[in-house]
């Protein structure tokens, strides 16, 4: 097709009534697609009772609107015929046949509602001639007078337009009064009755002016209006609830017949959801970074063996979709290390999940990890998705596995064995891919043997087993972690603190730090909040450490301990070797053997200072 040919088009395109709201633009759009058609005289081109898919445009000749001898009446150029087969699959009600030789340009369905979906300007044309059909079809019905059953058909699609979609639709006149809704309109202005009122009293004053204006533009010259409104406006309904809205605005007729229509979008919805992206986005990247900050082992300090281990059990089991049971005592950094399995997954562009077992009602917990349905159980008032479900195609860390429920430890079973679960009060099952890492503190071997804990959900679990040491046992790392976060509390809190000294580091050595790093952590931070003159007076600071405040192993040589003192040191030290030896008091590895003494006498003395083995 020429330019000059496409330009032509166009031009005739824009004088037919059923395109006169659309754009140039648009109009180019449905060209580009459309086919000319020739016939002669009495060639048929629509037969009654078949069901079309094209509209006609007539661009020369006339052709006759009959069924069978009976005629309805005549169409020539710039008239358009078969407009409904674009919408619907009715067949048609009446025939179309050539009275002389005819040329039409054909407009496909297909072409018309791609149009339609992805051309708002185009759709927005359309939506306006059909509006003011919907006015005229008065005018029509006097014209058509003869084909009653046509009109009603009319009049109930384009009806079926404007009351069945889901945006408000509003048409006023140049005066701001109402003289059409749609039923999407009476909900977002919370009134029924609003024909003849003025338009403006439904928005705030800046997007009433923004409108006022904007018709008032459209008023004063003969072009035409079709466009997005360049902010969002706001909505006041009759019942003073306020909505935040997107809408086009757009213009047909002129003089005292002009008219405007308002198409109207609610999106609090939208803007909720986007704001709450964007928190979880920010709040994903303020974590990331706090861990990126601490190392750049996955924020794991470790110069000391046994964690050295760890990192590279990590590094082993990482790029597998093996279950991990991770163990170590409270306060450890299982998460820590739950996190860095996952980042080092192939799973890593998706979700990890953590849940704790132990902190969450028994009652609760099998609707937290597996959802349920509306109804399953009194206070169900909506359906839920379960931690299992979040986690699809990701990982799900289960924290204090050891406190589940044996009720429901066959479930978890199902779904690391099945890959399958079904949600409280549904017979649906659903199939997740997960990947699964759970945490305990707990011996579940010596759980399962008490009934505590299924045994089979055990060995399923401990496919691949990490110990995290404490941090008692972790040597120098408690100096490294402690400077490291007296140097993060020291910034966040805007206080300075001097670098530990060796009589320092004796003192946290000397603790046996029950509550691991968790305790370390908010130990400094206390500490760093009640420092003075950029000093830190530990011996306040940690628990039972006042027998150690007047030691200084290097300089302090004329100190004499008292028998008191004597035997807490003692009793420190049998501790620290029998936690290290896993309370094996003789034998090779024993802390008989550690401490150089022969087992009897450890025995004698462990029973002399009272020490006695934690359940």
């Amino acid at each position: 097709m020429s330019e000059s040919t496409a330009d032509n088009l166009i031009e005739f395109l824009s004088e037919i009534p059923f395109f006169s709201e659309v754009t140039s633009q648009s109009l180019s759009k449905l060209c580009k697609n459309s086919q000319k058609a020739s016939y002669f005289k009495n060639d048929v081109i629509v037969n009654k009772n078949e069901v079309g898919n094209s509209m006609y445009a007539i661009i020369i000749g006339k052709v006759k609107v009959h069924d069978k001898k009976h005629i309805y009446g005549t169409l020539s150029s710039g008239d358009c015929f078969g407009e409904y087969a674009l919408i619907d699959n009715e067949t048609r009600s009446a025939s179309i046949t050539a009275l002389e030789k005819t040329e039409v340009l054909i407009i496909e369905r297909e072409q018309f509602l791609d149009l339609m979906i992805n051309d708002s300007g185009f759709a927005q044309g359309i939506l306006a001639v059909m509006i003011k059909r919907h006015r005229e079809l008065d005018t029509i019905q006097e014209r058509l007078a003869n084909s009653k059953q046509d009109l009603e058909i009319a009049n109930h699609k384009m009806s079926g337009l404007i009351n069945g979609a889901m945006d408000a639709i509003i048409m006023f006149n140049g005066e701001f009064r109402i003289v059409l809704t749609n039923p999407s309109a009476h909900t977002l202005l919370e009134n029924e009755d609003v024909l003849q009122r003025n338009v403006l009293f439904f928005f705030d004053d800046d997007s009433a002016n923004l409108i006022e204006d904007i018709v008032k533009s459209g008023l004063s010259d003969n072009t035409s209006i079709n466009k997005y409104l360049p902010r969002i406006v706001k909505v006041i309904g009759s019942n003073n609830t306020e909505t935040l809205n997107e809408g086009t605005i757009s213009k047909y007729g002129s003089g005292s017949e002009t008219f405007f229509t308002l198409i109207l979008r609610n999106i609090e919805e939208r803007l909720i959801a986007e704001d709450k992206i964007n928190l979880l986005t920010k709040q994903t990247e303020y974590l990331e970074e706090e861990i990126k900050e601490l190392t750049s082992s996955y924020g794991i300090i470790a110069e000391n063996k046994a964690m050295k281990q760890v990192l590279n059990l990590i590094q082993q089991v990482a790029k597998t979709d093996a279950t991990v049971l991770i163990h170590g005592e409270t306060g450890t950094g299982k998460e820590l290390i739950a996190r860095a399995i996952h980042k080092e997954s192939n799973r890593n562009d998706k979700t990890l999940i953590r849940i704790n077992c132990g902190a969450i009602p028994a009652n609760l917990i099998e609707s937290e990890l597996f959802g349920h349905k509306k109804g399953a159980f009194t206070g169900a008032s909506e359906e839920r998705k379960g931690r299992f479900l979040l986690a699809d195609h990701g990982t799900i860390f289960l924290d204090e596995i050891g406190e589940m429920p044996i009720e429901l430890q066959p479930k978890l079973l199902r779904v690391i064995q099945e890959g399958e679960f079904d949600p409280v009060g549904s017979s649906e099952t659903m199939k997740v891919d997960v990947r699964i890492i759970a945490a305990t503190h707990r011996n579940l071997l010596e759980f399962s043997k008490q009934g505590k804990f299924r045994e089979d959900l055990y060995y399923r679990l401990n496919v691949f087993p990490i110990e995290v040491p404490a941090l008692r046992d972790r040597g120098n790392d408690l100096h490294l972690i402690a400077e490291e976060m007296l140097g993060q509390f020291s910034k966040k809190l805007n206080k300075p603190i001097a670098n530990l000294t060796d009589e320092d580091k004796v003192l946290l050595s000397a603790y046996h730090w029950p509550g691991n790093v968790r305790e370390l952590q908010n130990l400094i931070e206390r500490a760093v909040i009640i420092s003075k003159n950029k000093s830190i007076q530990w011996h306040t600071i940690i628990p039972n450490s006042s027998i150690h405040q007047d030691v200084n192993l290097q300089n302090n040589e004329s100190y004499i301990l008292t028998i008191k003192e004597l035997n807490a040191l003692e009793k420190e030290n049998i501790l620290k070797a029998l936690k290290q030896t896993k309370w094996k008091i003789s034998g090779k590895n024993g802390a008989a053997q550690l401490l150089q003494i022969p087992p009897t006498t450890l025995t004698s003395r462990i029973k002399a200072l009272g020490i006695e083995r934690p359940i």
